[in-house]
C-alpha cells in the first residue's frame, strides 16, 4: 500500500470544498432567519384593532420611524442571493473536479473506440501530441500529461493491467492527506501580504471589535440601563425614603438616557431655545427652580416638561418636541423597571441594617404608578375612563346621573347594551364599536393567594419565625366576557393610606410614632423590634400570650404522655388476661404472655412501617409539586397581550407586579414579582419570614399593573401565628436496642487509623 503524504492543494479542489462546506453552514440558517419577511396577520386580530386616528396615527409613526428598512431589506435579499449564487457555482466546480479524477477512459482521451489496434493508438497520439505538447503554440501541459497517461496504459502491459485493475496506470496511489488552502499562500514572495492580513484581522480588527463591545457593554444594567442612572435612583431614594409620585417623575426625568454626554442618539436643536422655555410657561408646578444636580440640568428640565406635556396629552410641535417626547416616553418603562429595582433593594438593606433608613411602601408604589401613567399619557388622578378611545374630560358628564354613577371600567362594562349605549350617546356607530373593541380586549384578573408553610409537618399552620410560601394563582379574563354580568362585583382596590395591621401592631408606642413622622421615617414592622424596647404597660398581652402558650404546651406534652402510656396500659390489660388463667397452670401462662408481648412489638413494628412509608409518600408528592411549580416559573417569556395605548409609541404588553406588604408599618415585605408573562393564567410564589410574636396580622398581597390605570387589587390576608413548637428531646427513631449500642461502644474505643506498634506487630 502507497505511503501517506501531507501537501497543499495545488489544483484547487480541496480548497473549494472547504469554502462550499464553510459557505453552507453560514447561508442556510442566514436565509432561515433574515430572509425579510412581510408578516400575515391573523384576520380576527385585525379585526379587533381600534381604528380611532389617535391608533391609526401611532402606526404610521411607527412605520415612519423606520426609514431605512425598505434599503436594508433590499441588501439583506441581495446578499442572501449572491450566496446562493456563488453556492451553486462551487458546487459545480466540485462535481467537474469529481469528474475528471473518477472518470479516466484512455479509449475516450485518444479518441478511439474500445478495441482499436496499436497502429491506431500510436497514430491518434502522434496526431494530438503535436497538438497539446507543451513546447507548441496550442500546447496544454495538462491536457499532454493525460494523453501520455492514456497512451502508456494502453501500450504498456503493466500499465495496462495496473489500469484495468485499479483504474489507474501507476497503480495503487498513495493516501493523501490535502490541506484545504491554495499553495499560494505558503509561497515566499506572498509570506509578507499573508502576515500582514492575519495581523490586521486578529491583531486590529478583533481587538478593537471585542474592546468596543467591553467598553458598551459595560456602562449598562441588565434592563439595559446606564449604571450612572442606577447609581443616581439609589442616591435619590436613599435620600427620600418616603417619595412623593412628583418627585419619583422629577427623578425619573433626569435619568442619563437623556443626557448628550451620555447618549448620543439625543439631538438638541436650535430650536429648543425657544421652544422649551414656551412650553415650561404652560405647564404649571413642574419644580424647574430645583437646585439639586442633576434636577436642575437643561437636559433634565427639558425631558420632565416633555413627560408632564405627555401627562397632559398636550400637542407639541411635530419636527422637533413631539419627536423628542416619543423617545423620551419610549424609554421610561425600562427606566422605571430599574427604579423599582433600586427601592427594592435599599429596603433589602435596611432590613439587614445595612443603611439606616427604610424606605416606605409608598415610594416603591410611586414608583410602580408612574408605569400606567406614562403608557396611557394620563396623570394617576384622572377618571380611567379616560383611557377609551374617543372619550374626553368633556364626556365624563354623560356617565353621571341619578341613577348610576359609573366611576371604573368595570362599571360600564357590566351595564347592559340598551344602557351602556344610552351612557355613550354622544358616539356614533363607528366610534361606539371601537370603544367596544378597546373594552371588551381589556384585562379583567381573578386573583386568588393561598398561605402555607412549606417542609412543615402541618403546613396550614404559621409559627412564630417560619418561613411563610404564598402562592398567587392569577387568571386572565377579558372584559367582554362581563358585559352586562352584574354579578360580579368589583376587586378591592389598594388601600394606600389604610392602616391596617394586626392585633399585635398596638404594642408600638404612639410617642414614637409621631416622632418618626415629624423625621419622615417611619417605624419598622412590630415583629422586627427587639422585646426590650416594648413599653412597659403594653407588656400584658405578651405575658398572657406566653401564660397560653405555656397552658397549650403542658397540655399537648400532657396528651403526649397519656398517648405514650396507652400502649403500656394495653400491655397490661394483655398481660392480666393470661394472669386469670393461672389455674391452669404456670407453663401455659408463660407462653401466652410470651405470645402476647410478640404479638405487641409485631404490631407497634408495623403501624410505624405503615407510618413512615405514609410520610415519604407525602414528602415526595410535595417535591415533585414544587419542582412543576419552579419548572413552570423558569423559562418565562414577555408576551401576554397587547396594550391599547395610542400616546405611547411603541407596541406594549400587559406586565403586572405583584408583591405582600404591611400597611400598618407602610413596609414592603416581599420583593415584587414582575409578572411578564399572564396570556391565560400564572401561578407565582411569594415568601417572607413570619413575625417572631404570636398573634394575628392583617398583610396586604397587591397586583398593580403596568400597562392600565384602575386594574390594581389588593387581597387581605389574615396571619394567625402561633408559637413555635418545642424543640422534642425525645423521639423514637432515637431509641437504640442494647445490641445497638453495644456495636457502638465497640466502634467507639476502635480507631479508623492504624498506629505503629500495630504495623510491628503484623
Amino acid at each position: 500500500m502507497g505511503g501517506q503524504k501531507f501537501e497543499y492543494d495545488e489544483s484547487g479542489s480541496t480548497f473549494f470544498y472547504f469554502v462550499l462546506s464553510f459557505l453552507a453552514l453560514i447561508l442556510v440558517p442566514a436565509t432561515f432567519y433574515y430572509w425579510p419577511r412581510k408578516r400575515k396577520e391573523d384576520p380576527a386580530i385585525q379585526a379587533e384593532r381600534c381604528q380611532c386616528p389617535s391608533c391609526i396615527k401611532k402606526q404610521h409613526v411607527i412605520e415612519q420611524s423606520q426609514p431605512y428598512k425598505t434599503l436594508k431589506n433590499f441588501f439583506i435579499k441581495l446578499a442572501i442571493i449572491s450566496g446562493w449564487v456563488l453556492l451553486g457555482f462551487l458546487a459545480y466546480k466540485v462535481s467537474q473536479f469529481d469528474y475528471e479524477m473518477s472518470n479516466f477512459d484512455p479509449y475516450d482521451i485518444l479518441g478511439l473506440p474500445p478495441g482499436a489496434t496499436q497502429a491506431e493508438i500510436k497514430r491518434s497520439y502522434r496526431k494530438q501530441s503535436l497538438i497539446l505538447h507543451p513546447d507548441k503554440e496550442t500546447g496544454d501541459e495538462k491536457a499532454f500529461m493525460r494523453l501520455t497517461k492514456a497512451y502508456q496504459a494502453l501500450t504498456d502491459e503493466e500499465a495496462r493491467r495496473n489500469w484495468e485493475k485499479y483504474g489507474n496506470p501507476d497503480g495503487p496511489g498513495a493516501m493523501s492527506f490535502g490541506i484545504a488552502l491554495p499553495s499560494w499562500i505558503v509561497e515566499k514572495e506572498n509570506s509578507v501580504w499573508v502576515l500582514g492580513l492575519y495581523g490586521l484581522v486578529f491583531m486590529v480588527a478583533l481587538p478593537i471589535a471585542v474592546g468596543t463591545w467591553w467598553y458598551r457593554s459595560i456602562k449598562y444594567s441588565g434592563e439595559q440601563v446606564l449604571l450612572d442612572t442606577t447609581q443616581m435612583y439609589f442616591y435619590f431614594c436613599h435620600k427620600t425614603p418616603s417619595m412623593p409620585l412628583k418627585r419619583a417623575l422629577m427623578i425619573l426625568a433626569a435619568s442619563c438616557e437623556f443626557d448628550r454626554r451620555h447618549n448620543s442618539e439625543i439631538i438638541e436643536r436650535i430650536t429648543d431655545n425657544e421652544q422649551v422655555p414656551a412650553l415650561l410657561r404652560e405647564l404649571p408646578n413642574l419644580g424647574e427652580k430645583n437646585k439639586e444636580q442633576p434636577l436642575c440640568r437643561p437636559y433634565s428640565i427639558k425631558a420632565r416638561a416633555l413627560l408632564h406635556a405627555h401627562l397632559s396629552r398636550m400637542q407639541l410641535p411635530e419636527e422637533t418636541l413631539e419627536c423628542d417626547r416619543r423617545y423620551v416616553v419610549s424609554r421610561c418603562p425600562d427606566l422605571i423597571v430599574e427604579m423599582v429595582n433600586c427601592v427594592n433593594q435599599l429596603i433589602a438593606l435596611a432590613y439587614a441594617r445595612r443603611i439606616p433608613r427604610l424606605p416606605t411602601i409608598e415610594t416603591i408604589e410611586n414608583c410602580m404608578k408612574l408605569s400606567p401613567m406614562i403608557v396611557q399619557g394620563l396623570w394617576e388622578y384622572k377618571s380611567p375612563l379616560l383611557q377609551l378611545p374617543y372619550i374626553t374630560e368633556d364626556h365624563l358628564k354623560y356617565f353621571t346621573n341619578r341613577k348610576k354613577h359609573i366611576k371604573s371600567l368595570l362599571q360600564l362594562a357590566q351595564l347592559s347594551g340598551e344602557d351602556r349605549r344610552q351612557v355613550l350617546r354622544f358616539l356614533n356607530d363607528k366610534q361606539y364599536e371601537d370603544v367596544m373593541k378597546v373594552l371588551g380586549n381589556m384585562p379583567y384578573i381573578h386573583f386568588q393567594v393561598n398561605t402555607e408553610v412549606i417542609d412543615d409537618e402541618n403546613s396550614t399552620v404559621v409559627t412564630a419565625g417560619a418561613i411563610v410560601t404564598v402562592t398567587v394563582s392569577l387568571r386572565r379574563t377579558n372584559m367582554k366576557e362581563l358585559f352586562g354580568d352584574t354579578t360580579i362585583k368589583e376587586k378591592e382596590a389598594i388601600k394606600e393610606d389604610e392602616e391596617g395591621g394586626g392585633e399585635n401592631g398596638d404594642k408600638v408606642d404612639n410617642d414614637k410614632n409621631e416622632k418618626n413622622d415629624k423625621k419622615d421615617t417611619f417605624k419598622r414592622p412590630v415583629w422586627m423590634k427587639q422585646s426590650k424596647k416594648a413599653p412597659a404597660k403594653k407588656a400584658k398581652k405578651p405575658a398572657a400570650a406566653k401564660q397560653q402558650a405555656a397552658k397549650t404546651a403542658a397540655a399537648g406534652a400532657a396528651t403526649a404522655a397519656a398517648a405514650a402510656t396507652t400502649p403500656a396500659a394495653n400491655d397490661t390489660k394483655k398481660t392480666k388476661e393470661p394472669k386469670k388463667k393461672d389455674d391452669e397452670g404456670e407453663e401455659s401462662d408463660m407462653g401466652s404472655s410470651d405470645e402476647s408481648g410478640s404479638h405487641s412489638s409485631c404490631s407497634e413494628d408495623e403501624s410505624r412501617d405503615k407510618s413512615s412509608a405514609a410520610e415519604d409518600d407525602d414528602q415526595w408528592e410535595r417535591f415533585q409539586k414544587r419542582i412543576l411549580k419552579r419548572e413552570r416559573l423558569e423559562g418565562r417569556s414577555k408576551s401576554s397581550h397587547p396594550v391599547h395605548c395610542p400616546y405611547f409609541p411603541q407596541e406594549k404588553q400587559e406586565f403586572w407586579w405583584c408583591y405582600i406588604c404591611d400597611r400598618k408599618s407602610r413596609t414592603l415585605l416581599t420583593a415584587p414579582a414582575h409578572v411578564t408573562a399572564l396570556a391565560a393564567a400564572h401561578e407565582l410564589q411569594l415568601r417572607f419570614t413570619a413575625p417572631r410574636w404570636p398573634g394575628l396580622y392583617t398583610l396586604a398581597c397587591c397586583l398593580r399593573s403596568d400597562s392600565y390605570i384602575g386594574m390594581d387589587q389588593q387581597q387581605d390576608m389574615k396571619l394567625d401565628v402561633k408559637e413555635a413548637a418545642a424543640v422534642p428531646a425525645d423521639h423514637p427513631q432515637w431509641e437504640l436496642s442494647d445490641s445497638d449500642t453495644d456495636n457502638n461502644d465497640q466502634g467507639g474505643n476502635e480507631s479508623e487509623f492504624t498506629t505503629d506498634d500495630e504495623v510491628e506487630e503484623e
